[in-house]
């Protein structure tokens, strides 16, 4: 980010009603305009924690962000450019429920229209442009979907010095912190299951989504470094089951093993591989790579992947 431009983050969200497709928009009440819902990084803050909390703020309604669907960048009335990044975003039954949205000073209603209805309803063709990215993963199939986070483990102690057993390795001062400011993004994909090495620090990087989210810490020497390098890690069965499974996990682990997370989870799916997985599995401590995979047929290939790096 750059001191210069100002990053927002935002959702397309949508739902089905009887098989159709819907789209949330907002008539916000200061600028008499429709938009998608989006609002400014607050500090601290990564873009997918600000997309969820805007969305949240703006329409009552909690989401887990799905597929990237676009940046769009715009000049401001004071010159600065203005950077918004955009996730679709499935509004379910129990969410909307849930909301206790009342029009305000900033939003004065919600409205939920058809995409055509949307396409000439929105008031800035950067907001259609965006909702056009999203039509076409409509398009392809490919909306619902689930995400497989990979996590490698925040900053340890240097291996260099360490007298006892490698998997005994803590995280430093500052991978503690990593470890707690990574719980809220991952929260944002909507993780329901924690999978990690049995190294101590991937399971002390977890720890803290756990305690966040309630969820159970699954320790598994299978994604280990130790096992991997006496070539005993089966990395296949791990990615195999999450695959199958459907449901939203992270798998912490470490470096030498990262990139043959992302190859099995290519090859599990169908996926061409390319010098892409080489991108996403080239992650700094406490960084993650988000991979995208079909609700609907995981075997499809990959939809899509991005990666976050570690905030400190």
């Amino acid at each position: 980010m750059t001191d210069t431009a100002v990053y927002a983050a935002g959702g397309v969200v949508w739902r089905r009603v009887d098989g159709k497709l819907m789209i949330l928009v907002i008539h916000r009440t200061a600028y008499a305009d429709v938009t998608l819902p989006k609002g400014k990084v607050d500090p601290g803050e990564t873009l997918a924690e600000t997309a969820v909390r805007e969305i949240l703020e703006e329409t009552g309604i909690r989401v887990a962000l799905g597929i990237p669907v676009g940046v769009s960048r715009y000049r401001m009335p004071s010159k600065r450019q203005k950077i918004v990044h955009y996730w679709a975003a499935e509004a379910t039954d129990d969410a909307i429920r849930s909301s206790v949205f009342v029009p305000n000073k900033e939003i004065a209603a919600l409205e939920w229209v058809t995409p055509k209805r949307a396409r000439g309803y929105l008031s800035y063709p950067v907001d259609v442009e965006i909702l056009e990215n999203f039509l076409k993963f409509v398009g392809d199939g490919v909306l619902e979907t689930f995400p497989v986070v990979v996590l490698r483990h925040s900053r340890s102690v240097p291996r260099e010095g360490w007298k006892q057993a490698d998997m005994l390795r803590p995280l430093s001062a500052r991978g503690a912190r990593q470890a707690k400011s990574v719980a809220g993004p991952l929260q944002a994909f909507g993780v329901r299951k924690i999978i990690s090495s049995d190294a101590v620090r991937c399971v002390t990087t977890v720890t803290p989504l756990a305690a966040a989210t309630g969820r159970r810490i699954e320790r598994t020497p299978l994604l280990g470094q130790d096992a991997w390098e006496k070539g005993e890690a089966d990395v296949r069965a791990v990615i195999g089951k999450r695959v199958r499974k459907r449901t939203p996990a992270v798998l912490c682990s470490h470096g030498p093993v990262l990139p043959d997370i992302l190859s099995e989870i290519a090859l599990a799916t169908g996926t061409l591989r390319g010098s892409y997985l080489g991108s996403a599995s080239a992650l700094e401590m406490g960084a993650f790579s988000v991979v995208h995979l079909s609700a609907t047929n995981p075997g499809s290939g990959i939809v899509a992947i991005e990666t976050h790096e570690p905030k400190d």
